[in-house]
C-alpha cells in the first residue's frame, strides 16, 4: 500500500487536469461535429465563421488546460506568457504568413466586391469565382481549369469584377481607307444587334498608316455567357462585312501579291444570310466551362435564401398570440416551413455535389 501511495498522490494532483483535458476534447469534438459535419454545416452560415469558432474554442481550452496544470504559479505564468508571445509573434508576422492571407480573407468578405459565380480578372487571369476560402480564392477559367490565388495577392493587386447586372463587350477590326465609314459603321451596328447586344455603338479607335481600326460594342445583360457573346460578336462582324462586300484585308496584301483588281477575298457562302438559331438551340459552352463556379453560385444563393426564410420564420414565431388569432399568419408560417425544408434539401444537394466535385478533382493515388 505504501508503494501505491506516491502513485495515488500523483494521480490526485493530475486528476483535475486530466478531467479538464477530457472535457475539452469532448467539447471540441462535439463542436466540430455540430458546426462542420452536422446540421449547421447543411444550413446557413459561412464555413469560415464556423472554422474560426472552432479555433477560438481550441484557444480557450488551451488556456484552461494551462491553468489546471499541477505546477507552481511561476511556471504557469511563464507558460501563459509564452502563449501570449506566440500569438503576438503570429500577428506580427501576419503580412507574410498564413495569418496574412486569413486577414486578407476577412477584408475581402468585409468589402464584398465579388462573390461565388462572378466573373473576375486578376493579373491577366479571367474566370468565374468557384470558391471563397479563408486563405485562398479559386476561379474557374474558360478552359475549365482551376486557378487559385492567395487572398493576400487579391488584396495587393487590382481585381476587375464583371458586374452581375450586365457589362459592355467589344471587338475590333481594321479596314482600309477605301471603304466609306458610314457603310462600315452600319454593318458593325447590325452585327452587334444580331449578337444579342443592346445599345450598340461603334468607335473609330485609330487612323493607322494602312488601315482604320473600328470597334463595335454593346451591352450584354447575361454575363454568364460572356465568352460566347464575345465570340458571337466577332462572328457576326465578319459575316456582316462579308455580306456587304467589304474585304477584311490590308492594302499591303494586294501589293505583295499581283492579283486582278476584281479579285474579292471573301469566302464563298459568306454573302448569303445565315438562318437564325433560336436561343434555346444555341450551344452554351459556359454550362460546361464554368460548372464548378455555377455550382458555387447556386449554393451561395440557396444559403442566402434559406437564411432569409429562417429569419422570417423567427420573426413570425415571436408573436405566438398573433399566430393563434390570424389564420393568414399561420398559413404563411406553414408555407415558410415548407420552403425552408425545400431550401435545406437544396443546400444539402449542393453540398454533396461540391464534395463529389472535390473528390473528382483529387489526384488518384498510385500504388
Amino acid at each position: 500500500m505504501d508503494r501505491l501511495k506516491p502513485v495515488l498522490e500523483l494521480l490526485r494532483e493530475w486528476l483535475p487536469f486530466l478531467i479538464t483535458l477530457l472535457i475539452g476534447t469532448l467539447v471540441l469534438m462535439g463542436a466540430y461535429r455540430i458546426l462542420i459535419s452536422g446540421r449547421a454545416a447543411k444550413g446557413t452560415g459561412n464555413i469560415v465563421g464556423r472554422q474560426l469558432l472552432i479555433a477560438l474554442l481550441a484557444g480557450i481550452v488551451a488556456v484552461v488546460l494551462i491553468l489546471e496544470l499541477p505546477i507552481d504559479n511561476e511556471p504557469r505564468g511563464q507558460l501563459m506568457s509564452l502563449l501570449g508571445i506566440l500569438v503576438t509573434a503570429a500577428v506580427a508576422l501576419s503580412s507574410t504568413t498564413l495569418l496574412g492571407n486569413a486577414m486578407a480573407g476577412f477584408m475581402l468578405r468585409s468589402i464584398r466586391n465579388f462573390h461565388a459565380g462572378d466573373f473576375i480578372v486578376v493579373d491577366g487571369h479571367r474566370g468565374r469565382v468557384s470558391e471563397l476560402g479563408l486563405l485562398r480564392t479559386e476561379i474557374q477559367t474558360e478552359r475549365r481549369t482551376l486557378t487559385t490565388f492567395p487572398n493576400l495577392y487579391l488584396v495587393s493587386n487590382p481585381v476587375t469584377v464583371v458586374r452581375e447586372s450586365g457589362t459592355f463587350i467589344a471587338a475590333s477590326v481594321s479596314l482600309g481607307y477605301d471603304v466609306p465609314r458610314e457603310k462600315i459603321e452600319k454593318c458593325l451596328l447590325d452585327a452587334a444587334e444580331h449578337a444579342g447586344l443592346t445599345d450598340p455603338f461603334v468607335f473609330v479607335l485609330e487612323l493607322g498608316d494602312f488601315s482604320i481600326t473600328y470597334q463595335a460594342a454593346g451591352f450584354l445583360e447575361e454575363v454568364k455567357f460572356l465568352i460566347s457573346a464575345e465570340s458571337k460578336l466577332r462572328a457576326n462582324m465578319l459575316d456582316a462585312l462579308h455580306q456587304a462586300g467589304i474585304e477584311i484585308v490590308s492594302p499591303t496584301f494586294m501589293n505583295q501579291r499581283q492579283l486582278k483588281p476584281e479579285k474579292i477575298f471573301i469566302p464563298e457562302g459568306s454573302r448569303a444570310p445565315k438562318p437564325k438559331v433560336a436561343p434555346a438551340e444555341e450551344p452554351r459552352p459556359e454550362d460546361r466551362m464554368f460548372d464548378k463556379a455555377e455550382l458555387a453560385e447556386a449554393a451561395a444563393d440557396a444559403e442566402v435564401k434559406l437564411k432569409a426564410v429562417v429569419d422570417e420564420i423567427g420573426q413570425l414565431q415571436k408573436d405566438r398570440a398573433a399566430l393563434e388569432k390570424s389564420p393568414a399568419l399561420a398559413s404563411q408560417l406553414a408555407t415558410l416551413e415548407t420552403t425552408r425544408t425545400q431550401l435545406e434539401e437544396e443546400v444539402q444537394q449542393h453540398k454533396e455535389a461540391k464534395e463529389k466535385e472535390a473528390e473528382a478533382d483529387k489526384p488518384e493515388s498510385k500504388s
